[in-house]
């Protein structure tokens, strides 16, 4: 049977529609880029609220937020976080609820007036997406040292844009130095994503680690012609030779097991109806559980590109965008949330993340996991994403319960899960 869930359910769901008020999109969704303008609008809530809650709250130089509940005694906290930004047609669940259940633990801690041994700081990670700055995970990456900021403001985003001058023009870029911080534990609660915790009628995914991630961004040059008096044998086409490279990484894919691949961006220049594209844009997004099968397929597809644009006189340029080695989460965490799980009377499977979530950087500092509740029809980066409150229920009382154990709650007169 279920136990009652500590934490209030009500307050969290409304947190997560009032965040979802910014940058929300006709129909339904919310487009909140890193470092826009929107952006801003949200983390200035976040911030409010962490504040109205008494925590301390520290921005760092690529604009990771944290806020804070002091602890008994001064020691590394506990993270809890994830992020705030999201796609351009995104949904109000994918991030959000990581760090607005990091709140609600805190204000449910504040309602039952119970002190813990170590703080817990809630995180708001920078440009987890990707979306409009390349990498994604960058602030968590620079937060753990595996990007220096200078780097990290020096990207151009898809609008021309760089990261500093975005930063610095939402007023986000703080004081707080970036890099292999002091972390007793990091917990992340993520909506899965995919279609299988609701297909098999399961409460909880219990996520083991992260596949390996490649983003590739190839560009074909040829020439821009006429479409209409330029004869198809004497044409130098990009956009042609992007359509077969697209056809190209799906063949590749297919034939390795466990493989996926996407071309997800696909960009022609003049891009008029009547003109032979000249240059041609795209990325390539391949993901694998095994790092060595990853490295084979990216080198195919590499290697299928240039042949492409060999055969249609086109010249090629490349970029690595991200590159991840697959990440497993710590052990004992996992086995913890297992019994919590359990001890809560929620179902619960072991499983690998096809999604990159800060915890994979954080998994560099300290131990790591991450808790799934069910997406409905598996659906995310879309307007549609959505989560019922039940399951957000399950997933934050499990969240509540890892905090109880990992930060030393005193919560004497109540039983621990």
């Amino acid at each position: 049977m279920r136990r009652p869930s500590r934490v209030n359910c009500a307050r969290l769901s409304a947190r997560l529609e009032r965040l979802g008020q910014v940058g929300a999109l006709p129909g339904g969704g919310v487009c909140r880029l890193a470092l826009t303008d929107e952006d801003r609008k949200g983390r200035d809530l976040l911030v409010g609220w962490m504040r109205e809650l008494g925590m301390a709250v520290l921005i760092d130089r690529i604009g990771n937020i944290f806020g804070t509940r002091p602890g008994r005694r001064p020691a590394p906290p506990l993270m809890i976080g994830s992020h705030i930004d999201t796609v351009k047609t995104g949904g109000l669940y994918d991030g959000a609820l990581g760090v607005l259940t990091g709140l609600e633990v805190v204000e449910t801690l504040d309602d039952l007036g119970v002190a813990t041994d170590r703080p817990i700081t809630v995180a708001a990670f920078t440009n987890e997406e990707g979306a409009r700055f390349a990498p994604d995970m960058m602030g968590s990456l620079v937060h753990v040292g595996g990007m220096t900021v200078e780097a990290a403001r020096a990207v151009v985003g898809i609008d021309g844009t760089t990261v500093g001058d975005a930063l610095d023009g939402i007023g986000y870029a703080g004081l707080a130095p970036c890099g292999k911080p002091e972390v007793h534990s990091y917990l992340e609660l993520h909506i899965e994503q995919g279609p299988i915790l609701e297909a098999e009628r399961v409460d909880i995914g219990v996520v083991e680690g992260v596949q390996a991630i490649s983003w590739t961004e190839f560009v074909l040059e040829g020439a821009s012609a006429h479409a209409g008096t330029t004869p198809m044998a004497m044409r130098r086409d990009a956009g042609l030779a992007a359509a077969r490279a697209a056809v190209a990484v799906n063949d590749i894919v297919r034939a390795v097991g466990g493989q996926v691949g996407t071309v997800g961006s696909l960009v022609f220049e003049p891009n008029l109806v009547n003109v032979v594209a000249g240059k041609a844009t795209f990325t390539v997004d391949l993901r694998n559980n095994d790092a060595d099968a990853l490295a084979r397929v990216d080198a195919a597809v590499g290697l299928a590109v240039r042949g492409i644009a060999e055969d249609a006189g086109l010249a090629l340029r490349s970029r690595i965008l991200a590159s991840f080695a697959p990440v497993g989460f710590d052990r004992d965490l996992i086995g913890e949330i297992e019994a919590t799980t359990a001890n809560l009377g929620l179902r619960s499977r072991r499983m690998v993340s096809g999604a990159g979530h800060d915890a994979q950087m954080m998994a560099r500092i300290c131990p790591a996991a991450m808790v799934f509740v069910p997406s409905a029809r598996g659906l995310s980066h879309n307007i549609a994403e959505f989560t019922a409150p039940d399951d957000i229920a399950a997933g934050a009382s499990v969240l509540f319960e890892m905090a109880v154990k990992l930060a030393g709650a005193d919560m004497v007169g109540e039983e621990i899960a």
